[in-house]
């Protein structure tokens, strides 16, 4: 599978989770052998499901920007603005995704909150 394929399948599972179709993101885009490792859950997919069904739940108005996405071979790295709510400053968050085939198999995310001052004049995105 084409490097652009697995990006847009990439994005497509964070948008489907972002919207609360997480169970649709999860149907369509993960492998069986799944795992993940965000320290917060336990590391297989139902775990981690169930906790972005609770997500979803409570932030119905959840938003997703995707600022870059980048593709090497099974692995595909996205960048993004996400936020709760339309008045949560949000945080910036990298997405790893390793893929085996056209499944993702393994996940990583990395989030930082995005401050409500800061001396950097080029901004967090």
């Amino acid at each position: 599978m084409r490097a652009e394929e697995l990006k847009e399948k990439a994005v497509s599972f964070l948008q489907l989770v972002a919207s609360g179709k997480v169970r649709e993101a999860f149907e369509k885009h993960v492998s069986s052998e799944f795992r993940h490792h965000n320290p917060y859950f336990p590391g297989d997919a139902d775990s981690l499901m169930s906790a972005m069904e609770e997500d979803a739940a409570e932030n119905p108005n959840k938003t997703l920007d995707v600022k870059h996405a980048i593709a090497e071979k099974e692995t595909v790295t996205v960048h993004s603005h996400i936020k709760q709510n339309p008045d949560d400053l949000g945080g910036a968050v990298v997405h790893i995704f390793r893929f085996q085939g056209d499944h993702i198999i393994e996940l990583w995310d990395v989030w930082q909150a995005v401050p409500e001052e800061s001396p950097n004049e080029n901004g967090i995105f």
